[in-house]
């Protein structure tokens, strides 16, 4: 343990951080990190089963779900855990939403409407709106666009919208941004209508953004909202980019256990693994400069891996991958990162059944209190198995916060620091284990059910060392960078 937090007065050593003078290279939303609650979370209904509960999950298509309640939102720790990371974006969607009939009553109707698979009823829908202004988490949302919605000639008709958004404003909510539908390059997973194709998809967006322009002219308008990165993801891209406000599009790096994947703990440091984030922003700013230049991206949905996670989702190695997709994404200025789940399955930040935090949630919560807005470029080159990231820290004028990611399984890294810091250390005795410790405790709850303090440890200038398959945030009080002023 004593090399974790090794620190001396050794002459100046490379690579050295210059505080003073970094510069800023973007800006992200005060709401940058935010998370998702999938729609059917909040109707109930069949969602990934937790691997946990299904000891060959993947061996059958009904192994890979469990039928689930409504998630309760007025439970007090969700609540708390949730208000800990204000200010945050709360996206209600998923691949379920696109075929979810809003009722428009307190109770669902006696049977399922033609067209549609699921049903939100007014009630649901108001504890959305009422958690989002307990947690500080404006909504986010995408609409239903299955058969159930369509005319005679099969077009989308705004009706069901309508409808939620009437509602939506009459119990004082507010959506802060929509997606038309939610992966229109997976049509067909996604219940829209035989056959449906990018001609109509574009059509029916333009529909659904003159809709939009009429009766919420606030909502930001997102798209396409795509998982992938293929030749069906630029044609929707092209199709709708002169008529969204912010480019939004999904990524995950694989699928999990679940769905066929293969990815193991053991690739979860790697270069290769954590690089796929750069490589899908590369596709959408390659079609944003050809189609939509200088409009904002938003990453929408996002975590370890698609189809509720792998069974290290849920444990310290994935950490790595969600603070160095935060670090990438910011400094390349992508707006906002939503994270799929806050609570549910294996890659949510908090426990399914018991809403206890994860090790991801401790790493998000760090970012929330010691990471700002501004982000800077460290000024040193990037080099396999260590990352730095740099922004001005959070309420602290002229200082800056510094993420290193040791991302390297055997070897050390060191920075040289020409002033005091408070550190951060994030560690655990075995990588896929459901805990983390900071600067020695392992985080947990108190006995109060109350979040414990996140309390740095003072370093005096000089050598910094890291400890091989650590994380560690530096916030540099004293750095005296007149960007962070």
């Amino acid at each position: 343990m004593a090399a974790i937090f090794a620190c001396t007065q050794a002459p100046a050593a490379e690579p050295t951080l210059n505080v003073a003078t970094m510069p800023r290279v973007a800006t992200i939303d005060p709401r940058f990190q935010s998370y998702n609650i999938e729609m059917v979370e909040v109707t109930g209904g069949r969602f990934w089963k937790p691997y946990a509960s299904n000891a060959q999950a993947g061996a059958t298509r009904d192994d890979r779900f469990a039928a689930r309640a409504p998630i309760d939102l007025h439970d007090g720790r969700l609540r708390r855990l949730a208000a800990a990371l204000a200010p945050a974006y709360l996206r209600v969607s998923g691949t379920w939403a696109n075929s979810t009939f809003f009722a428009d009553t307190d109770s669902p109707p006696s049977a399922l409407p033609a067209g549609f698979k699921g049903v939100l009823t007014r009630q649901q829908w108001r504890d959305v709106i009422d958690f989002s202004h307990a947690v500080d988490a404006p909504v986010v949302t995408s609409f239903a666009i299955s058969a159930g919605t369509r005319d005679a000639g099969g077009r989308w008709a705004s009706e069901q919208a309508g409808h939620l958004l009437t509602f939506t404003q009459s119990v004082g909510g507010h959506l802060a941004a929509a997606e038309f539908m939610n992966e229109p390059d997976l049509p067909a997973i996604g219940g829209a209508p035989r056959g449906y194709d990018v001609a109509a998809y574009g059509r029916d967006f333009a529909t659904f953004r003159a809709f939009m322009k009429s009766t919420a002219p606030d909502v930001t308008i997102l798209g396409p909202g795509a998982a992938g990165t293929g030749a069906d993801a630029a044609s929707l891209f092209a199709a709708v980019a002169p008529r969204v406000d912010a480019i939004s599009y999904h990524h995950y790096g694989a699928v999990s256990a679940r769905c066929g994947g293969d990815r193991t703990p053991e690739a979860a440091l790697s270069e290769e693994w954590l690089a796929s984030t750069d490589r899908t922003l590369a596709v959408y700013e390659a079609l944003r400069h050809r189609f939509a230049a200088g409009k904002p991206i938003w990453l929408t949905e996002t975590g370890e891996t698609a189809c509720g996670g792998n069974r290290w989702a849920a444990t310290f190695a994935d950490t790595f991958r969600y603070l160095d997709q935060l670090g990438r994404l910011a400094k390349a200025g992508v707006r906002v990162v939503i994270h799929n789940t806050l609570a549910a399955s294996d890659y949510g930040l908090l426990d399914e059944q018991t809403h206890l935090p994860r090790p991801n949630y401790w790493a998000a919560l760090l970012w929330r209190r010691l990471m700002g807005t501004t982000v800077l470029d460290p000024g040193i080159a990037a080099r396999p198995g260590f990352h730095v990231y740099a922004h001005c820290a959070r309420d602290t004028p002229g200082g800056i916060a510094l993420l290193v990611i040791n991302n390297d399984r055997d070897k050390p890294g060191e920075l040289m620091l020409p002033t005091a810091a408070q550190r951060y250390t994030l560690a655990s005795d075995k990588l896929a284990d459901g805990s983390v410790r900071l600067n020695r405790t392992t985080l947990a709850l108190d006995a109060s059910d109350q979040l414990p303090p996140l309390t740095g440890e003072a370093t005096t200038a000089g050598t910094i060392k890291f400890a091989p398959a650590t994380i560690t945030f530096l916030v540099v009080a004293g750095a005296g960078n007149a960007t962070c002023s």
